[in-house]
């Protein structure tokens, strides 16, 4: 949503993001004495671990990742890289590279050192250390396990670039910025800007009304009734004119115009050119919801100042990034956002506000069980805030008609004044038709908006600007938003009195009756809010009276802004950009029980919520069918109203049990398409099986009650996966299934190569092969299949309990016994040259019998290894 919003939607509003990483297997690493390719063993990191306090090195060095420096290379830009090899050879390095770029790396590279003439291949890099780190402790987020380390790279190439020209940044961001009018010489406005000054002071208030960055403040055509006084720019200050006008307008907030002239000081070059100036831009396409613009210029910011960017900035930068769909950067930025902020006074914390990955997948990879359409009443103005009026008529707020005076049009974008609509509902599409305006008692000269009705359609309360005979300001001059409150007598609305809680001091809006009427929910920013904007809730009394109003807690809201409100008796619907969400504002639902509350908010996902502004959602529970507003690509103007309905089978299967879950790999974390997945009973009998889809998927359906299956996927060149599950009645189990090459079975101990798997286990005193260790050959037999000169011996060995002969005689014939199983799978037994067993001579600990050992202790010692001695 371009413009309509309250005073308080301008406070800041955030969001985040990471960068994803594909992984590949790194080939022909350089053997070398140097630090830097020591073997390292990842575990996974506690997100909440990090402390934006430490040093780069500190962190480093708590997760033991390999660093080192490197100073003074030409041509290489300060900051980290995340290396995955070291190489010699130009042709291996652009064999490499070829695959890290095929395998989507597209931002890998590699650094020369002329000192040793090594190419260092990096996987990513970043401006901040501990950015790194994480990233790096964190295996690139699961998808790269293999050694890496990092490298910081200082006393080199400026970040950014040396001599970057901020000129051609802005050229190629701006794409044809609108020129202004060439701005006068004179310290003093002109008589016709001091009169628009003069108009636009009233203008310079935000409302609630709607849910984006439109200020929803009139602007009054009598002069007297301004009450700020118009302080002209000093031509002292060291900022030129256009810049200093630029920030007039900024604190204004008066966004739009501000980042029109912030752009045409930044292609004007010098000093103009600075951190703050392209701060702001993006400041004020961000406070604007212009997410594209806004990105393109924290994209700037971070590109050349990423180390001094703010908490507050790498926030806001992250929103944009997921304002513009790029979800997987964004939530890296997000976590380091967040470790900043654990490091802040508690009062800056949010308890709501971490994103959290999971569910954010969760929500993109939701099941699309909406129809939505754009409605025929949508302009290209603002359309928005949806309510039932009764069964066939539906009231919205619209700036598509101002008959009042033609030329009466707010400054910030040049529309007309919101008005209260009414039209009726198209049963047949669920469009909306024959819109008209709502009563002449209720619209006035200034914004009208967000409104709900009794039960009986008696009372109505709605938003509107807070003014008697001209606009109230309060002690800052803002012009605040209050709830009114009308009755029908006959046919007709009275004249509106505001309700009690008003105040002209904090705004009020978006009210919302429950459906007996009896208790109102509101959003405000007043004291005792938790964020930005708050919803409160009333209780109506007997005489029309109102309680005091009582916050929703922290289930509800968040430290940044809840609205729109929209409450069912057994479901709150609200919108929010304060949960984990898919950008800007997102609807959510808490379902309500009047012993527990509210219950955990839930996102409604695609495609009810876009990557933009998706708010004043309503819904009729009884055929689910509702609408709500969006500022969404492919609308008709600033906000479209959307008509929805759920998407219901006609069939209903009786039996909802099901297994449905991904195949991925285990390493790189790829989904696996055709990867073949079995579904076998409890005495391994195959009763169905499929192939995975395009993105990993796969589901078995109509399946019985509390019933323990196998699942067992099976693709050339890995290993075999069997994983036992259990069905849930009338609900779906999920099940992530992890898929190991059969390469990555061959390890090299002690410079040893082996096949690894996992402990060969036999019955007490017996040589025979138990059926789980017999999965385990399997795989053994399916490595040496897969590399058929592949030549191994096997050795058993035991513990030291019992005698040492008869040890050695056990051993053996295990030895023995698991030759002839290999066999028996169709391996050659001249590929295996001997089959022998130690008994207790080889122990890999003192549990010799001289001193007390644990039973895990002696375990490490019975087991069997199979040494490759060909490949």
């Amino acid at each position: 949503m371009k413009k309509l919003i309250t005073a308080f939607i301008f406070l800041l509003s955030f969001a985040c993001f990471a960068q994803d990483f594909e992984n590949l297997d790194s080939e022909e690493i350089v053997t070398s004495t140097e630090p830097e390719t020591e073997t390292v063993n990842f575990t996974p990191v506690d997100s909440e671990t990090f402390s934006i306090t430490e040093t780069f090195e500190e962190a480093a060095d708590r997760y033991e990742i390999p660093h080192r420096t490197f100073s003074g290379l030409s041509g290489t830009e300060n900051g980290y890289y995340i290396i995955s090899g070291v190489f010699s050879k130009d042709k291996t390095l652009n064999k490499t590279l070829k695959k890290l770029r095929k395998k989507g790396f597209e931002s890998a590279g590699y650094i020369l050192n002329p000192e040793n003439d090594l190419n260092y291949v990096y996987l990513a890099y970043y401006p901040f250390g501990l950015e790194a780190v994480d990233a790096c402790a964190s295996n690139l987020d699961g998808n790269y396990a293999k050694d890496k380390w990092i490298l910081e790279i200082e006393n080199s190439v400026a970040i950014g670039g040396d001599g970057v020209d901020f000129n051609d940044e802005a050229e190629s961001i701006e794409n044809g910025i609108v020129a202004m009018e060439t701005i006068t010489e004179s310290s003093d406005f002109s008589e016709l800007e001091k009169t628009n000054e003069i108009q636009k002071t009233e203008a310079d208030v935000a409302s609630i009304i709607n849910s984006e960055d439109e200020i929803l403040d009139p602007i009054d055509t009598d002069v007297t009734e301004v009450e700020t006084p118009i302080n002209t720019i000093s031509e002292t200050s060291n900022k030129t004119k256009l810049l200093q006008r630029a920030d007039h307008y900024f604190d204004k907030m008066w966004y739009a115009e501000a980042a029109d002239l912030y752009e045409q000081a930044l292609e004007k070059g010098g000093k103009n050119r600075s951190k703050e100036v392209i701060q702001k831009t993006a400041d004020a396409y961000y406070f604007n919801t212009n997410m594209e613009k806004a990105y393109e210029w924290y994209n700037v910011l971070y590109e050349n100042y990423g180390k001094e960017m703010s908490s507050e900035n790498i926030f806001k930068y992250a929103h944009s990034l997921k304002g513009t769909g790029k979800y997987a950067r964004s939530k890296r930025l997000m976590r380091l956002y967040s470790k900043k902020m654990k490091d802040a006074p508690a009062s800056e914390l949010s308890n709501n506000l971490q994103a959290n990955e999971s569910t954010l997948d969760n929500i993109l990879n939701s099941k699309k069980d909406f129809e939505i359409k754009n409605l025929a009443v949508n302009t290209e103005y603002s359309d928005f805030s949806p309510m039932f009026l009764d069964s066939n008529q539906v009231v919205f707020s619209s700036a598509k008609d101002s008959s009042f005076f033609s030329t009466r049009r707010y400054k910030w974008n040049d529309q007309p004044y919101l008005d209260l609509y009414v039209a009726k509902i198209n049963e047949e599409s669920n469009d909306l038709k024959d819109a008209l305006k709502f009563s002449k008692k209720i619209n006035t000269k200034y914004h009208e908006a967000s409104v709900t009705f009794s039960p009986d359609n008696s009372t109505m309360y709605f938003t509107r600007n807070n003014y008697g005979k001209k606009l109230k300001r309060d002690n800052n001059g803002v012009n605040h938003l209050k709830i009114y409150k009308s009755t029908k007598i006959d046919t007709e609305w009275t004249e509106a009195e505001e309700v009690s809680f008003n105040s002209d001091n904090y705004s009020t809006g978006h009210p919302a009756l429950s459906p007996d009427g009896k208790q109102l929910y509101f959003v405000s920013d007043m004291p005792g809010s938790l964020g930005k904007t708050d919803i409160f809730v009333v209780d109506i009394l007997e005489d029309g009276s109102f309680s005091e109003a009582r916050n929703l807690g922290p289930t509800i809201n968040t430290e940044q802004r809840e609205m729109f409100p929209f409450f069912n008796g057994t479901k709150l619907y609200f919108s929010s950009d304060g949960f984990t969400g898919l950008g800007g504002l997102d609807v959510y639902e808490s379902a309500y029980d009047e012993e527990e509350g509210f219950a955990e908010v839930k996102n409604l996902g695609q495609p009810v919520n876009s990557n933009k502004d998706d708010f004043s959602y309503i819904v009729n529970e009884e055929n689910q069918q509702g609408y709500f507003a969006s500022n969404r690509e492919g609308g008709k103007g600033d906000d479209d109203i959307y008509s929805f309905k759920r998407l219901i089978l006609e069939e209903v299967p009786e039996n909802n049990n099901a297994i449905a879950g991904f195949v991925t790999e285990m390493v790189t974390g790829d989904v696996m398409p055709q990867a073949l997945v079995q579904l076998l009973d409890e005495n391994g009998i195959k009763l169905k099986e499929m192939v995975t889809e395009d993105d990993g998927s796969f589901i078995f359906e109509d399946l019985n009650d509390s019933t323990q299956y196998t699942l067992k996927t099976v693709q050339p060149k890995f290993v075999d996966n069997e994983r036992l599950v259990e069905t849930t009645v009338n609900d779906t189990t999920k099940v992530d299934i992890a898929m190991k090459r059969l390469e990555e079975m061959i390890a090299v101990e002690d410079g040893i190569k082996k096949i690894k798997t996992e402990m060969i286990y036999f019955n007490f005193d017996k040589s025979q092969i138990r059926p789980d260790a017999s999965k385990e050959l399997d795989k053994l037999v399916s490595v040496m299949k897969e590399y058929p000169s592949m030549v191994i011996k096997i050795e058993s060995h035991t513990d030291s309990r019992g005698s040492k002969v008869y040890n050695e005689y056990l051993s053996d014939k295990r030895a023995k016994s698991t030759r002839d199983y290999i066999i028996s799978q169709g391996i050659d037994s001249n590929r295996i040259e001997s089959a022998t067993g130690y008994g207790e001579n080889r122990l890999l600990n003192d549990c010799d019998g001289s001193s007390p050992c644990s039973e895990a202790d002696h375990v490490l010692n019975r087991r069997s290894e199979f040494i490759i001695l060909n490949m």
